[in-house]
């Protein structure tokens, strides 16, 4: 599984990249064939407090998920996102094996 980080118009730090990986990495003990997955952080202009977004998009064979979500912090809208996504790929798993 290949994990890619982006960080839109702003460099993330180390302590950040790190924490979105170990997050990353536990979608193969739910679902080993995945093949890549792609998170983007961004920065709302606004100034509301919830101007982090993360956004997550697994690819599988023939599919692909995604999740995107908006908090206070990266680490929440990360936690977030991947909680989402944990759920679909346990929906797309019971469809898959339904087949």
């Amino acid at each position: 599984m290949e994990v890619k980080i982006h960080s839109i118009k702003f460099d993330a730090d180390e302590k950040l990249i790190k924490f979105i990986e170990s997050k990353v990495e536990k979608f193969e003990q739910v679902y080993d064939n995945i093949i890549e997955v792609e998170v983007f952080l961004r920065l709302e202009k606004n100034q509301n407090f919830q101007n982090k977004i993360a956004e997550i998009k697994i690819s599988l064979p023939g599919n692909d998920l995604f999740a995107k979500k908006q908090c206070k912090t990266f680490e929440e809208a990360t936690d977030l996102s991947v909680e989402a996504l944990r759920k679909q790929i346990k929906k797309h798993k019971e469809k898959v094996k339904g087949i």
